[in-house]
């Protein structure tokens, strides 16, 4: 090391010589001729300029106007000014810098160039350009030439014809075109924006990560969870943990641990826990399901549930295998598994099931309709073994009705007002009087049955084409007499709170996110190491004379009167 920094600074070519000891004592003046530049030689550094100061003693350049400066055939910088150490081989430019490697170009107003560490610093703003990945500006930047790296802070911004991309720490690779963001930052293009505080993307594939508090806005759906990876060329997203994706349109979110967003098609697929809760009247839906998928334009958007689909609102709950949801009609289906005989255990058990307050209603499909405007329940259809019951207000049996279909009608407070029963209609249930004593149980067969409810209660039984009937007192009623066929009290399955609809889930195991490295903070680009090299050429250059050292004069402020006392340490 001490032989390269004593190694002369060689005056290749100069067209004029002069000296003047009073103005610029112990300095060559040197000047080009109308032939060529002054040309000066450093080991591998080549540097031509119209003018310049060659202070032997210090081994130390002063260069102005077109200044160039080449090191091998890999960096060649340009500015109005500069000036280089051969002591301690620190190159300091200013005015319209320009630096160029093969793969970027640096363009600021005043840059370090230190060729020991290979690095080229700038603290005042600049803008580095590389080819198809874009211009960036920083307020700090640095780069790292054998690594091809740079690391820029404050205020970086990254404009490609693709994306813009902002962030406070980004560290980039000029070569790859890779991205590594940290801290508040976004990504911006024609169809997204990417928000996270840690993150990756690269600027050639499109392809990137979003990390810590990531979230990707896709017009009317804005996408959130733990880690999502996005492919801007197609624009796909897929989420893993702790995923939300909120339709801003339908005022729907849909919650689970993995999904996949696929733009261009208007769709969603979410598994693991997952959950969709959709506002109406006021009062979220809730439905959770193994999988849920969300398809289609705002206005024509369908939601789909797959097995073990499970519903609860206040006043409503239910379960089905599957779930179909055409939000422009306000029509939702609750659908039977159709590959099972009726008469298979776990069809049955899987038979479509609605519980409004008191009421407990089954078939082989449940429609639910409600007003797409309002958003308010209107109506239920229960087609084929339609069957409703509810316990007797003092809990003496069960009132039933069956029949081919079940129509019923809502009241403004979600209640079931009126329910139609037709075709083979059939139907038990416990007669009070006023003073809520049993005056009988009536038991009857009709061709269709209408019944009046008012707070929960049977208020009037009217049946149409009855075919036979009786009031039965009830030491009268026997026990076979009470239930017909088919009947299935499925209480205990009832979801009363969101959280009872993943009761019957498996544990979910959360798979471990690997994710990026921590933000590194630059080390300081004046480090130990090449103060001791200035310090030791501002030592070396001292006269009797009270001239400032060459060395260290260019150094900002905060470096060159840094206290050099020990600190005390800070306990946090």
């Amino acid at each position: 090391m001490k032989a390269q920094e004593d190694k002369k600074i060689d005056i290749e070519y100069s067209g004029f010589l002069n000296f003047d000891e009073a103005k610029f004592p112990g300095a060559k003046i040197l000047t080009r001729d109308d032939s060529q530049q002054i040309h000066i030689v450093h080991e591998s550094i080549n540097m031509w300029c119209d003018k310049a100061y060659y202070y032997g003693k210090e081994n130390f350049i002063e260069a102005y106007g077109h200044v160039k400066m080449i090191q091998g055939d890999t960096i060649n910088m340009t500015s109005k000014y500069a000036e280089y150490s051969g002591k301690t081989q620190l190159a300091f430019a200013s005015g319209d810098v320009v630096l160029t490697d093969p793969s970027s170009t640096i363009k600021t107003d005043t840059l370090y160039f230190d060729r020991l560490k290979q690095q080229a610093f700038y603290r005042d703003g600049g803008t580095v350009v590389k080819d198809t990945s874009g211009t960036i500006t920083s307020k700090i930047g640095r780069y790292y030439m054998n690594q091809k790296k740079y690391q820029f802070v404050t205020d970086v911004v990254l404009v490609n014809p693709d994306a813009t991309i902002k962030s406070n720490y980004f560290d980039f690779y000029s070569e790859t075109g890779q991205a590594y963001l940290y801290g508040p930052s976004t990504i911006t293009t024609e169809e997204s924006t990417t928000y996270c505080e840690k993150g990756f993307y690269d600027t050639k594939t499109k392809i990137g990560y979003a990390l810590k508090n990531s979230k990707i806005n896709y017009d009317n759906r804005i996408i959130e969870g733990d880690s999502l990876y996005f492919d801007n060329n197609t624009s796909f997203a897929s989420a893993t943990n702790n995923i939300k994706v909120t339709d801003t349109i339908n005022h729907s979110i849909v919650k689970g641990h993995y999904a996949e967003v696929f733009k261009a098609k208007d769709s969603v697929f979410i598994t693991k826990h997952a959950l969709a809760i959709t506002v109406q009247e006021n009062d979220s839906i809730y439905m959770h399901a193994d999988t849920l998928m969300v398809t289609g334009k705002p206005e024509n958007r369908i939601t789909r549930a797959f097995r073990n689909v499970r519903l609860y609102k206040s006043d409503m709950s239910g379960k089905a295998d599957s779930v179909h949801v055409d939000h422009a009609k306000g029509l939702t289906q609750l659908i039977n598994i159709s590959k099972l005989s009726n008469t298979d255990a776990f069809a049955t058990k899987r038979k479509p099931i609605l519980w409004n307050l008191e009421n407990q209603m089954t078939g082989d499909t449940i429609h639910l309709i409600s007003d797409p405007d309002t958003e308010k329940l209107d109506s239920l259809i229960v087609f084929k073994n339609a069957f409703l019951i509810s316990k007797d207000t003092l809990d003496a049996g069960y009132n039933q009705i069956t029949g081919q279909r079940l129509v019923g009608k809502f009241n403004d407070s979600s209640q079931l007002r009126t329910v139609d029963i037709i075709k083979n209609a059939e139907s038990i249930y416990y007669i009070r009087n006023d003073n809520n004593e049993l005056v009988g149980i009536d038991k009857s067969k009709s061709g269709k049955i209408k019944i009046f409810l008012e707070d929960n209660t049977i208020e009037e039984v009217r049946k149409l084409n009855q075919i036979d009937g009786k009031i039965y007192p009830e030491a009268d009623f026997s026990e076979k007499e009470k239930i017909f066929k088919g009947f299935d009290w499925r209480e205990e399955e009832r979801p009363r709170s969101v959280e009872d609809l993943f009761k019957d889930d498996p544990p979910l195991v959360l798979p471990k996110i690997k994710g990026l490295d921590d933000y590194i903070p630059q080390e300081d680009f004046f480090d130990e190491s090449m103060l001791e090299r200035i310090e030791k050429a501002d030592e070396e250059a001292k006269t009797d004379k009270d001239e400032e050292p060459k060395a260290s004069r260019n150094l900002p402020q905060r470096v060159k009167y840094r206290d050099k006392s020990p600190k005390p340490k800070v306990v946090k």
